[in-house]
Formats: C-alpha cells, structure tokens, sequence
C-alpha cells in the first residue's frame, strides 16, 4: 500500500533579514511528512529545524517555494492560512503557554469551542493521562502536567498534524519521558501525523524517520525498521 503524504513542503527558502544584513534560515528544502508518522527533526541551534516547522505549520511563510496539504498547495490569502491552522494543525512548544487563570479543562476547551469536531476536554485530557486533573489551574501541575495539558489542548481538535518544538527541553529525563508517551500515544491512537523537534539525539530511536538539519538543509534521513518505545529510551 503507498505511503500518504499529508503535508510536504518544495523548494523552501528562508531569508530573514536585520539591515543590511541576510540571514538563510533555509536553503531549498524539500520535505514530505506521511499519514500516520512520527518524524524526529534533529540538530544544531540554528541550522533551519524552527525555521521549517513553522512554515510547514502556517506560522510563518517561505521566502521561496511552496507549502501543500495533502497535494494542494496552501494560497497566499491569511484566511486560508488561518483555516489551515485552526482546522488541521496542532502546535506544542516548549513552553506550555496555558492561560493562569483558567483549569486544565478550561485550556483545553478554549481549542474545542472553535474546532470542527474536536474531543471533549475530558477525553482529550484522558488521552494524555490527565483525567484526573481536570479541575487543577497551571500553578498546581507539575511542568510534566503542564506540558501533557498543552499536548491535550492540541490534539483536542483532532488535528491531521502535531508539530512539537522542544516539547521536552524544559523537563528532566523522567518527566521528559511521560510527555513523549503521550506524543507517542496520540501519534498511535488517533493516527495524527507528527514532527518533533529535539536536541536530544536519545529521542531518535521513538521515531519512524530522523531528519538531521544542517546550515539550513537536511542534510540526512534515517528510517528507523523499528521504533522504541518512549520509556526504553535511555537519556
């Protein structure tokens, strides 16, 4: 059976540019993520991993090339942009962003009040092994909750596609670890295609496929004939 590709990227190049001054974030990458995969991105600071997330994510746009979504490629309009974001993508960052104030469950309802046809907030925090945990704000979880509540409030629209920028780069190896087994989880239970980005190379090993980024390329692609599970990996 062929391999589906959700979401590809062509030819993508990114200048940023401070005075007179060029920065090549990207030098004409080109990158297809699968139905179903979990892909590990790894590699120095700087050499381009961001950079592509987000534009393959709509937060940002190429200097050059061109963005598809399942074979279309993604106009030029923001509304169609921000379509493609509220309905297909979820973000997950370092830092969880969740809003003080509000519970765990009230995080993640702000995502489902505006989703097509997302989980419920309880469902979505059992999915990341929060149910218990729904009525607690930011400052009574722990950065692991925390994090795993940022997991929840992404995948509760069911979005075709995870994207996830150091989502362990604040945590210790043992907290580090309960976040992936909810990527992992999410990845394998609702089918979400998934990137993940790390500087972590003991991460590689949970992945289908590794990309390793340099001076703004790809500059290698190892599949992976079997992932490991997130809580085998040695840190």
């Amino acid at each position: 059976m062929p391999e589906i590709v959700t979401l590809s990227g062509r030819n993508l190049t990114r200048v940023y540019r401070t005075g007179s001054v060029e920065i090549q974030a990207l030098r004409g990458v080109d990158v297809d993520l699968y139905e179903g995969e979990l892909v590990v991105l790894v590699g120095a600071s700087g050499s381009g991993k961001s950079t592509l997330l987000n534009i393959l994510g709509g937060l940002d746009r190429p200097t050059t090339g061109e963005v598809l979504f399942r074979g279309r490629p993604l106009g030029g309009s923001e509304a169609e942009i921000t379509r493609f974001r509220r309905d297909h993508v979820g973000f997950v960052f370092q830092f969880y962003n969740l809003i003080a104030s509000l519970t765990a469950e009230e995080n993640v309802a702000l995502v489902t009040e505006i989703a097509r046809n997302p989980l419920s907030p309880a469902d979505a925090l059992a999915l990341v092994g929060l149910e218990d945990r729904l009525r607690a704000f930011p400052s009574e979880l722990s950065g692991g909750e925390q994090q795993r509540v940022a997991i929840a409030r992404a995948i509760a629209k069911q979005p075709d596609i995870l994207l996830c920028d150091e989502p362990t780069g604040a945590l210790d190896s043992a907290t580090g670890v309960r976040v992936l087994k909810a990527i992992e989880q999410v990845n394998r239970e609702l089918g979400t295609t998934t990137a993940l980005i790390t500087h972590n190379r003991s991460i590689e090993g949970m992945a289908d496929r590794v990309l390793r980024f340099a001076d703004g390329r790809i500059d290698s692609v190892e599949v992976n004939p079997q992932r490991i599970a997130p809580e085998a990996l040695r840190w």
